[in-house]
């Protein structure tokens, strides 16, 4: 386990987790800000993306487990991530759309951040948004972060619109 909230815990995904991500990665819903759902050759690149990233930095997406269940509700975690010409710290969080509007985003978030700041010893740290997710920009907003700066990225051949919000330790 790395980080443990009221009704959340969170540790590193493995081999295992692939089913649950399939639930979520595999959801055209909840792929919308991605353009759409992933297939099983992309769950498996996002999983193996996330293992090389706890070997290479100590932290990546990790699985948010619901504690009532033991289940995995969703991921959320710490990443480097390229915001126009340098890479930043930020915290991203995709849930199972049954798990949406119920505060676990907001509560995994809030506790990435001060794992970012006390842990990792971070003077900042972001979330990197899509400018149509109203929802995600909310619980960044909810986490203390103001946007700062906007920045289109260019993602499975689409043009899309992304705000940065910031918070400071």
């Amino acid at each position: 386990m790395i980080l443990e909230t009221e009704r959340l815990y969170l540790r590193e995904m493995n081999q295992t987790d692939f089913t649950s991500l399939c639930r979520i990665l595999k959801d055209e819903e909840t792929m919308y800000a991605y353009e759409g759902a992933f297939h099983d050759a992309e769950v498996q690149e996002w999983l193996d993306r996330q293992i090389s990233r706890y070997q290479k930095w100590g932290f990546g997406l990790w699985a948010v487990i619901l504690k009532e269940t033991d289940e995995m509700i969703g991921q959320c975690g710490l990443t480097m991530q390229p915001w126009k010409d340098k890479e930043l710290l930020e915290i991203g969080y995709l849930f199972e759309r049954v798990y949406w509007h119920k505060g676990y985003a907001a509560e995994a978030a809030a506790a990435c951040k001060k794992y970012a700041f006390e842990v990792l010893d971070a003077d900042e740290v972001c979330s990197i948004i899509r400018d149509t997710n109203v929802a995600s920009q909310k619980v960044a907003i909810k986490n203390g972060m103001t946007a700062a700066d906007t920045w289109t990225k260019h993602y499975r051949g689409v043009d899309m619109p992304h705000q940065l919000y910031v918070v400071q330790k």
